[in-house]
């Protein structure tokens, strides 16, 4: 194997270990996801749309500057998500599991009805694996 390789292997690795420490983490107990946050209107706007894949133990978590009823919908998003809106308190207050991905003109919007200042978006599945319930608090500071 040519050292040439080795290196680029190498430094490859790192930028993605290092990458990977400096995301933020939102945990529930022992369950934490390494997240992106999407602060800004164009974050949000953005969100997880056009992704292929996303592991699961990684998400994205909106952050809103006040608590309110924010409906989330899956236009132009490939993959099937679970999304969980907290209160300003990171306390569950809504779970919509298996939202399913929007492809069309005119998508339908996943509103909660409930206040909150944070929103999680995690692959499909996953708030059922780690037994994620309202009522239950977030831990992360940020």
């Amino acid at each position: 194997m040519p050292i040439t390789f080795l290196v680029l292997a190498a430094a490859a690795f790192a930028l993605i270990t290092s990458q990977k420490e400096k995301q933020s983490q939102v945990c529930f107990n022992n369950n934490c996801f390494f997240v992106e946050l999407a602060r800004t209107q164009e974050e949000r706007s953005r969100g997880l749309m056009f992704r292929e894949s996303l592991a699961p133990d990684q998400g994205m978590l909106f952050i809103f500057e006040e608590e309110g009823d924010y409906p989330f919908w899956m236009k132009n998003t490939f993959i099937p998500l679970d999304i969980i809106w907290l209160n300003k308190e990171k306390v569950i207050v809504f779970i919509k599991e298996n939202a399913q991905p929007c492809q069309g003109e005119f998508c339908p919007l996943i509103d909660p009805h409930q206040n909150a200042k944070y929103v999680l978006e995690v692959k499909e599945g996953v708030a059922e694996k780690v037994n994620l319930k309202i009522g239950q608090k977030a831990d992360f500071d940020f």
